[in-house]
């Protein structure tokens, strides 16, 4: 894809772990160019998440992990010391250059090192300033730490995952950290990148990754407003009805989504009960429902697979991760790539989630090393050898790709 949609937009970010990574990812891709500012010590932690790009024996030399390599490919990075003074004038350089700041720090923090959002709009008044944090920039929570099951846990969503009188049931992904967080603010970012095309004018972005999370509730959201609350397990899309839920197959586990009647009809008929139609929202826990569960037994989940072909009823395999991204669906639809890791090969990630014009961005630059861009970036602002290497000499930059600091 020769031209992609971002491409000329300059991203800055300050964010490390995964929400403010996610949303840049998606933003690079997209063609975006994105400075990923790493401060002089750790840098983003993810780097040092093993397993390693080339294996453990290679975090010795500085490679990163491969959910580094997934989370900041087609990025760049420099590091910098913002308690340095000498950081904060090269951060607020870098800021008068580039259209979107991007951070995940707790409220206030860019504030007490005097590089906040009113001393960026100083130096470019058209900057979209967009912090995500997990409770927002107000409210009695703006300070609290928090990572993705605390946010689900206060906004409602983790209390009303799983089976009727059972635990809460954790998700595999993320939720509040890239639905509630990263797309968020990728959402926010774009909507305002329109409004400065149509204005000139900036904006300040306060992405709460618990209020984006809150809005993956609509629908019980809005039954419960109404006064219609339920509880775990009496949701209607989550574990309250025999006719969209999980069950156990001969072999594993299948997912049944027969929601609209002629799905469910189709399925009943197809295992030669006609009896099962009138069963089709009994509740979990119910005969109905334990008659229905002992027919998903019967068969394993290629038979199943094999049925759904010939009855279309909306019956589908439980993968794992691994049977998932090995599957003709996930390969054919090109959501599979690998990304050339100088001096060690191919290695593989996800592709970006979206098709364009019929082709999915084909940006696939290595994720940078620690700080590998520390002396170009400084070139480009005009920094001189000598003045690049006093600020190496001072600790107010970094660069040199290894082990993390101690």
């Amino acid at each position: 894809m020769a031209d992609l949609p971002l491409k000329g937009v300059k991203v800055l970010d300050l964010s490390r772990l995964l929400p403010g990574p996610f949303c840049s990812l998606l933003l690079a891709d997209l063609g975006a160019e994105v400075l990923k500012v790493e401060d002089t010590g750790m840098g983003d932690y993810v780097r040092w998440t093993p397993p390693y790009v080339g294996g453990e024996e290679a975090k010795a030399s500085g490679t990163h992990s491969v959910q580094f390599a997934a989370l900041n490919r087609n990025k760049q990075s420099i590091q910098i010391d913002l308690k340095a003074v000498a950081g904060k004038e090269i951060l607020l350089k870098l800021v008068a250059e580039h259209d979107v700041v991007l951070e995940s720090f707790r409220p206030g923090v860019l504030e007490k090192l005097n590089v906040g959002y009113d001393q960026m709009k100083t130096v470019n008044p058209g900057i979209v300033y967009c912090a995500i944090t997990g409770y927002g920039q107000d409210g009695p929570f703006k300070l609290r730490a928090g990572h993705d099951m605390n946010y689900l846990g206060l906004n409602g969503l983790l209390g009303l995952t799983g089976a009727k009188g059972g635990a809460p049931v954790q998700a595999a992904g993320q939720i509040a950290d890239i639905g509630g967080g990263a797309q968020m603010a990728a959402i926010a970012i774009l909507a305002a990148l329109v409004k400065k095309q149509a204005t000139g004018k900036g904006a300040e972005l306060d992405i709460s990754m618990t209020d984006g999370a809150l809005s993956w509730l609509a629908m019980p959201a809005a039954a419960a407003l109404a006064g219609d609350v339920r509880e775990r397990g009496d949701v209607d899309l989550a574990g309250k009805w025999a006719c969209y839920m999980p069950y156990e197959a001969a072999d594993g586990w299948i997912s049944c989504g027969a929601l609209e009647p002629k799905f469910w009809q189709a399925f009943a008929r197809g295992v030669d009960r006609e009896d099962l139609i009138e069963k089709q929202f009994e509740l979990a826990g119910s005969d109905g429902w334990a008659e229905i569960a002992e027919v998903f037994k019967t068969k394993t989940r290629a038979e199943w697979a094999a049925f759904n072909d010939e009855h279309d009823c909306c019956i589908e395999p439980i993968l794992d991760i691994d049977e998932a991204l090995a599957s003709d669906l996930v390969r054919e639809r090109g959501m599979v790539t690998e990304v050339d890791q100088p001096g060690i090969g191919p290695v593989g990630q996800l592709a970006p989630p979206f098709v364009i014009d019929g082709a999915r961005p084909d940006r696939r630059e290595p994720a940078p090393g620690f700080g590998e861009h520390t002396n170009a970036v400084l070139e480009s602002l005009g920094y001189s050898a000598e003045e690049i290497a006093s600020l190496r000499e001072s600790g107010a930059v970094a660069g040199v790709e290894g082990v993390p600091a101690s």
